[in-house]
């Protein structure tokens, strides 16, 4: 079976099917999958630099080095100067596109060749059956989606106008209207991040006033500007409807919000969201917000290269998600991380890794640890702001990317057929580090979820980022917070920000307690707590740069002499230190 004849416009039971043989095949699938790939692409600039126009698996895999963004950068950029597509790709390159880049601070230009769409088109029909879609802007600027067939419960309560402006907050606005406008009609909630949607809340409570003023008098706010949304919104608000602002304006006056996505929305059958890894903090603000009556479907993994796999028990708890990689996406290889199941980080970021190194998709060990590094077609673009009250995703554009780390650390959880089902546990390239310490986003992640339960029934983290403050000698771990006070109290507050550092320090890996109170190599962590909305305008500046609001998440961490530290640092409104070392002993 040659690659390139892969059909992926399977639809309902026949996706299934097509689940069935490609994960009961999943070797002989990836070997066709590389194969078509290197007989694509084995003239290009970038292929022949290594091979020499060879397409031999083996050639591919003794001489292709493994890489990271910052190798093919030069070769992105030189195509997006006007060079031609053939420096990493045999097929025309049809567009170049931006990454969102907040899981490392830095966006990504990403080249895409048209038949992408039917890969990710084959995702999409793949999840309808399992637990429905989720798409984005170039999927909704394509034929793939312009001219689908009418599924009402995939049809959007959001015109298309209103999800392609480029205009965050008009484009929230208007989702959040059209969402109001259709309440008893809508089946399911979500954004591609639960922060995204969260947001969308966040931004509800601020803007349920105007909203039910406009479904009131049947006249769009003049806030809303974009020639689009006025037409595309004016269209809904044809007539009147005081009986629908009255339900809207009752249930959002209430002076609880909890359970409000119910009250709002009856008909709502799951929250669709990715709320793993680092997004499963959001989770007890979605459940009270949902009453935890509404369940957290994370249908896909996909990141700014390419989808990876599907959840096919997309009901399952999200502490319990793992997901089927599909073996038809791209050709997938593993960078074995620690020994007997213990994840321990043996290769740096941008440390050069062996070839020999890797392992393939059906290689892998139940209960090791690995870090994704795939072979594309050709990398992904997500942009659009979807809050699926509607349908929510983002959308995976690819380019000729070999033996590219991801960055992606997975656990094997288990195996769908012939294909390992894996759980994504954190992003190793956000770290802090000040000596010998290296702290991931995981143990990061982690060691906040613990220490906030002191601040329970006192206050509410929203929102947090870090930073290696290494301006003074010792250098040390900086948090900034963003805290709800329930009962604001001067002194109680410094007492309680004290015990959170002293919590998160303990909670940090053995070398950083070393290096802290034998050492003394890392001083004192520091929580600078900032002023409500703060991380709004951080990702305000993050937008307007050229990240996507969809797929944007909050940096876990930033770095020195940046504009975001310079933003976070000029809201802060207190500063709070550990006032002892943290517990060690050799």
């Amino acid at each position: 079976m040659d690659v390139l004849k892969f059909d992926y416009n399977h639809k309902g039971d026949n996706a299934l099917k097509e689940l069935e043989r490609i994960t009961s095949k999943a070797a002989e699938v990836q070997d066709n999958i590389l194969s078509g790939i290197l007989e694509r692409n084995k003239d290009t600039q970038y292929l022949r630099k290594y091979m020499k126009g060879s397409k031999d698996v083996m050639e591919f895999k003794r001489s292709v080095p493994v890489i990271t963004y910052k190798d093919v950068c030069p070769y992105i950029q030189r195509i997006a100067n006007g060079e031609d597509s053939s420096l990493i790709t045999g097929h025309p390159i049809t567009e170049i596109l931006c990454s969102s880049g907040t899981s490392g601070g830095e966006p990504k230009l990403m080249p895409t060749i048209s038949e992408d769409l039917d890969r990710r088109t084959f995702v999409y029909n793949l999840i309808n059956p399992i637990a429905n879609k989720t798409v984005l802007t170039s999927y909704y600027k394509s034929k793939h989606f312009q001219c689908r067939p009418y599924d009402p419960f995939n049809d959007l309560t959001s015109p298309i106008q209103t999800i392609l402006c480029e205009d965050s907050n008009q484009s929230m606005y208007c989702q959040l209207l059209a969402a109001l406008i259709h309440r008893h009609k809508v089946m399911r909630l979500g954004a591609v991040f639960a922060s995204a949607f969260l947001r969308a809340i966040s931004y509800l409570e601020r803007k349920w006033s105007q909203l039910c003023q406009d479904i009131r008098t049947g006249h769009l706010s003049p806030m809303i500007t974009d020639p689009g949304c006025q037409t595309a919104m004016t269209s809904l608000l044809a007539s009147p409807n005081p009986d629908l602002a009255d339900e809207v304006e009752e249930i959002c006056g209430r002076p609880s919000w909890k359970g409000i996505l119910c009250q709002l929305w009856p008909q709502a059958k799951f929250i669709e969201a990715v709320v793993t890894g680092s997004m499963a903090q959001y989770i007890p603000a979605l459940e009270f917000f949902s009453q935890g009556k509404i369940p957290l479907v994370c249908p896909m993994y996909a990141s700014s290269e390419t989808y990876f796999g599907v959840n096919v028990k997309p009901l399952s708890k999200p502490s319990d998600v793992v997901f089927t990689l599909l073996p038809n996406m791209c050709y997938f290889e593993f960078i074995p991380l620690g020994k007997n199941g213990t994840l321990s980080f043996d290769v740096e970021d941008e440390e050069v890794v062996p070839c020999d190194k890797v392992v393939d998709l059906v290689d892998v060990k139940l209960g090791r640890y690995y870090e994704l590094v795939v072979t594309t077609f050709a990398g992904k673009e997500t942009g659009g702001i979807v809050f699926s009250f509607l349908v929510s995703s983002d959308s995976c554009m690819e380019t000729g990317l070999y033996r590219y780390r991801i960055g992606d650390v997975l656990q094997v959880a288990g195996f769908y057929n012939k294909a390992p089902q894996f759980r994504f546990i954190c992003r190793r390239n956000v770290v802090l580090s000040i000596d010998l310490d290296k702290t991931n986003e995981e143990d990061l992640h982690r060691s906040i979820t613990l220490a906030k339960k002191k601040l329970e029934n006192k206050a509410f983290l929203a929102e947090y980022t870090s930073y290696a403050d290494t301006s003074s000698v010792p250098g040390h771990y900086v948090l900034f917070w963003e805290i709800q006070w329930l009962e604001p109290d001067d002194e109680e507050e410094k007492l309680l920000m004290e015990e959170c550092c002293i919590a998160v320090e303990e909670e940090l890996d053995y070398i950083y307690r070393q290096c802290r109170k034998r050492d003394r190599s890392v001083g004192p962590l520091e929580i600078r707590v900032v002023k409500p909305g703060t991380f709004e305008k951080l990702m305000d500046m993050i937008i307007s740069q050229g990240g996507s609001l969809n797929q944007y998440k909050t940096p876990r961490c930033v770095k020195s002499n940046s504009a975001m530290l310079k933003l976070l640092d000029g809201h802060v409104t207190g500063s709070f230190f550990t006032p002892r070392d943290p517990t060690w002993s050799p």
